[in-house]
């Protein structure tokens, strides 16, 4: 029996807020789950040290940051390959990304960079040398796009959902605040995966879970709330995960949100 090795993709990433740089380390720890995944290229060396023989496999830039102008000047090592953010894009940029980024795309993007570089080494008959449509459709049936439905997250939540969601191969994710946008939502999308604030106060999440777990019963049930996490009372978290394990929640996390708690709540996405 042959055994997959796991591929890493290094990505050397400039400029980008907090916010998105988190979003981004958030791609790249899930990723550790995959056969393919990707971390930073952080090319540290010690004093009198040699620099590293080998180079980031793609760069991430921001076009819209001051470090964007070297991107212009200088020419890609062999075999890198430059994902621009923003306007201002060189001729050289392989792939150009418009704001809100979608992350989605940018993972989409990385695996493509693994498949230029098999093609490139000979082991794949593949032409990825410049941008395509990522979803074509296929003469067969295609399988249905996967949908996740994340409903009253905050901002920061959102991000960390997104990130994870899409190491989960969801690409399509709608975001709602209010009780009428779910429904309306929930009445025309089929989903994988619905994640329900328990504790906003401006819409009834916990009758909106039960009701998506009624439409989509194969889905994953996922609702986060702050008497679930390990600082509430414990007559809080067994009252929240007894009303959770009635509505037909299948995964309950705490607040605030935790790479590893989630990484466990969205395996039933495998």
């Amino acid at each position: 029996m042959t055994v997959m090795q796991k591929q890493r993709i290094f990505v050397g990433v400039v400029g980008f807020s907090d916010v998105e740089r988190h979003a981004l380390n958030t791609v790249f720890r899930l990723s550790e789950t995959r056969e393919l995944s990707y971390a930073p290229w952080v090319p540290l060396v010690a004093p009198g040290a040699k620099p590293p023989a080998m180079n980031a496999e793609v760069m991430l830039v921001d076009g819209e940051s001051a470090e964007a102008v070297l991107s212009h000047a200088k020419g890609l090592p062999t075999g890198q390959r430059l994902i621009w953010v923003g306007p201002g894009a060189p001729a050289h940029a392989w792939r150009v990304l418009d704001r809100p980024i979608q992350w989605a795309s940018v993972l989409n993007d990385l695996d493509a960079v693994y498949a230029a570089r098999q093609a490139d080494s000979g082991l794949l008959d593949l032409d990825v040398t410049r941008p395509v449509p990522l979803d074509l459709e296929l003469e067969s049936s295609p399988e249905p796009v996967r949908r996740a439905l994340l409903v009253g997250l905050n901002g920061q939540e959102r991000l960390t959902l997104r990130a994870g969601l899409t190491a989960m191969a969801v690409p399509e994710i709608d975001e709602v605040d209010s009780t009428e946008a779910t429904m309306n939502l929930m009445r025309r999308h089929p989903y994988c995966c619905g994640v329900f604030n328990l504790d906003n106060p401006h819409l009834d999440a916990w009758s909106l879970a039960r009701y998506f777990g009624q439409g989509n019963p194969q889905a994953l049930n996922m609702g986060i709330s702050e008497h679930a996490g390990p600082l509430a009372a414990w007559w809080r978290r067994r009252r929240v995960v007894r009303d959770a394990q009635r509505t037909g929640i299948h995964a309950l996390l705490g607040r605030p949100l935790q790479t590893t708690d989630l990484m466990q709540g969205l395996e039933r996405l495998r």
